[in-house]
């Protein structure tokens, strides 16, 4: 089924949300399942939610799911500066859809959890340790290393096919599991 780029975006960003934030969720907030299953699951739970997205939008939209794909594809010349704000709108609509479908499966736990900083974690990362200038550092080095797998995958020596979100994933799950 072929989908128009901007929808496809937009399901490939709430369905990478859905089950990532999910998975944060699963683990961090009470009475889950999934209750303190830790760091591997969380790293494991969101490289797949990325494989996901990216099969499930690559052949229509390229299967950038995050502006800052979007952004350093359109840099490095492999994607037109016209298309980014569409593009952009779709994956921060998608990443809302996603976030509010969260929410809604695990709003009982939502309810059951005082900790203020566990529901907050399944939104959005914290660093463990507060430090401005390093945890920059680490935001720029994580999406360097995500955008410049990103390029060579999607190179035309660099695709596997169907499986072409196999690698992406992987770095995700190793950004993940390496640099938290």
């Amino acid at each position: 089924m072929m989908m128009h780029p901007l929808l496809s975006e937009l399901i490939g960003t709430a369905l990478l949300i859905l089950l990532g934030d999910g998975v944060v969720a699963n683990v961090v907030l009470k009475e889950t399942k999934g209750h303190a299953g830790g760091w591997i699951v969380i790293a494991a739970g969101w490289s797949l939610a990325v494989f996901l997205g990216v099969l499930v939008s690559a052949a229509a939209s390229g299967a950038h799911l995050n502006p800052a794909v979007s952004v350093g594809l359109a840099v490095a010349g492999n994607f037109d500066w016209n298309l980014v704000p569409g593009y952009c709108a779709a994956q921060l609509l998608g990443a809302c859809l996603g976030a509010g479908l969260v929410w809604l499966q695990y709003a009982d736990h939502f309810e059951a959890t005082e900790d203020g900083d566990a529901k907050l974690a399944v939104f959005c990362t914290g660093p463990a340790i507060r430090s401005l200038g390093l945890n920059l550092v680490s935001e720029v080095i994580g999406t360097f290393v995500l955008v410049f797998a990103a390029l060579n995958v999607s190179s035309p020596s660099g695709g596997l096919g169907s499986l072409d979100a196999l690698p992406i994933a992987l770095v995700v799950m190793g950004i993940g599991l390496s640099l938290g």
